[in-house]
Protein backbone atom coordinates (compact mmCIF):
# COMPACT_ATOMS: atom_id res chain seq x y z
CA UNK A 1 0.00 0.00 0.00
CA UNK A 2 1.77 3.34 -0.96
CA UNK A 3 1.69 5.96 1.33
CA UNK A 4 -0.78 8.75 1.26
CA UNK A 5 -0.20 12.56 0.32
CA UNK A 6 -1.03 15.24 2.95
CA UNK A 7 -3.06 17.81 1.36
CA UNK A 8 -0.52 20.93 2.08
CA UNK A 9 -2.99 24.12 1.89
CA UNK A 10 -5.23 21.93 4.01
CA UNK A 11 -2.18 21.35 6.53
CA UNK A 12 -1.56 25.16 7.21
CA UNK A 13 -5.24 26.04 7.76
CA UNK A 14 -6.63 23.25 10.06
CA UNK A 15 -5.56 22.20 13.27
CA UNK A 16 -6.63 19.25 15.08
CA UNK A 17 -6.90 19.36 18.86
CA UNK A 18 -5.96 16.12 20.75
CA UNK A 19 -9.97 15.09 21.06
CA UNK A 20 -9.73 14.87 17.64
CA UNK A 21 -11.57 18.57 16.82
CA UNK A 22 -10.76 20.13 13.31
CA UNK A 23 -10.35 23.96 14.29
CA UNK A 24 -10.16 27.21 11.62
CA UNK A 25 -9.69 30.35 11.47
CA UNK A 26 -12.44 32.96 11.12
CA UNK A 27 -12.97 35.10 7.76
CA UNK A 28 -13.45 38.67 7.69
CA UNK A 29 -10.33 39.77 9.62
CA UNK A 30 -7.89 40.88 7.26
CA UNK A 31 -8.90 44.53 6.33
CA UNK A 32 -12.14 46.88 6.45
CA UNK A 33 -11.64 47.07 9.85
CA UNK A 34 -12.63 50.10 10.63
CA UNK A 35 -16.69 49.52 10.50
CA UNK A 36 -16.46 46.22 12.25
CA UNK A 37 -16.72 47.17 15.76
CA UNK A 38 -14.38 46.02 18.36
CA UNK A 39 -16.20 42.95 20.13
CA UNK A 40 -16.52 41.64 16.78
CA UNK A 41 -12.80 41.99 15.50
CA UNK A 42 -12.36 40.55 19.08
CA UNK A 43 -14.51 37.07 18.43
CA UNK A 44 -13.26 36.83 14.79
CA UNK A 45 -10.37 36.06 16.30
CA UNK A 46 -10.81 32.74 17.95
CA UNK A 47 -10.93 29.70 16.30
CA UNK A 48 -13.76 28.00 15.56
CA UNK A 49 -14.56 24.55 15.47
CA UNK A 50 -15.56 22.82 11.35
CA UNK A 51 -19.13 21.70 10.99
CA UNK A 52 -19.40 17.45 10.91
CA UNK A 53 -19.98 18.18 7.23
CA UNK A 54 -17.15 19.30 6.25
CA UNK A 55 -15.08 17.04 9.03
CA UNK A 56 -15.03 14.68 6.67
CA UNK A 57 -13.28 15.96 3.62
CA UNK A 58 -10.56 17.09 6.11
CA UNK A 59 -9.98 14.07 7.19
CA UNK A 60 -9.40 13.03 3.55
CA UNK A 61 -6.91 15.93 3.29
CA UNK A 62 -4.77 14.95 5.94
CA UNK A 63 -4.92 11.51 6.59
CA UNK A 64 -2.42 11.20 9.57
CA UNK A 65 -3.73 13.89 11.82
CA UNK A 66 -6.88 11.36 12.69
Amino acid sequence: MPKLKTNKAARKRFKITASKKVLHKKANKSHILTKKASKRIRQLGKPAELSPADRKTVKKMLPYDF
